[in-house]
């Protein structure tokens, strides 16, 4: 039981990390215009301001400009990837987290059926209160398992939809951003 409490723990702190910073980038953004106004002025958003994937975006691309258009356009294209990295952190573990949760429940039903059958071998099967005990931790490992994993995997898909979303809108404003640089 304590593997599948540490990895629930692990899980459920990257989702709240990445519900948290996805949410954020959701809002409090500037339009793709003003996007294009802070490029040709070279000067950052207020990050203050403006948390949002396209504010961090031109922040993230401003830093590294080097003013020829050439050179400018590969270093859009890095920050477009840099972006998706960014949105991309953490999801794998939570899927991988989500997804063998189940056997850490089945682990423990299997040390429960193992305890069980060690009663029976010490008692015989005539005494059910003792055989009770070591099937009763079977049952509850393998529910917590399931537990852990399935609100688990659910959060995983909605967080790989939600950073789906914000990398279509981070190559979509680095494709409209190239004309400018």
């Amino acid at each position: 039981m304590l593997p599948l409490l540490l990895s629930s723990v692990l899980m459920w702190a990257m989702i709240i990390n990445r519900m948290l910073y996805l949410g954020a980038l959701e809002k409090y953004d500037i339009i793709r215009n003003e996007a294009k106004e802070y490029i040709l002025h070279d000067r950052l958003p207020d990050t203050g301001k403006y948390r949002g994937l396209r504010a961090r975006f031109v922040s993230m691309f401003l830093k590294k400009r080097c003013g020829k258009s050439e050179i400018d356009q590969y270093i859009l294209d890095e920050t477009v990837m840099s972006v998706n990295t960014m949105l991309d952190q953490y999801l794998a573990y939570i899927g991988v987290l989500a997804a063998v949760s189940p056997f850490f429940g089945l682990l423990g039903t299997v040390t429960g059926m193992m305890a069980t059958f060690d009663i029976i071998s010490v008692f015989g099967t005539g005494n059910a209160k003792a055989m009770a005990g070591g099937i009763s931790e079977a049952l509850i490992s393998t529910q917590t398992g399931l537990l852990v994993a399935i609100p688990g995997l659910y959060m995983h898909n909605l967080l790989l939809r939600k950073a789906g979303r914000l990398k279509q809108r981070a190559a979509s404003t680095g494709y409209y951003l190239r004309r400018f640089v």
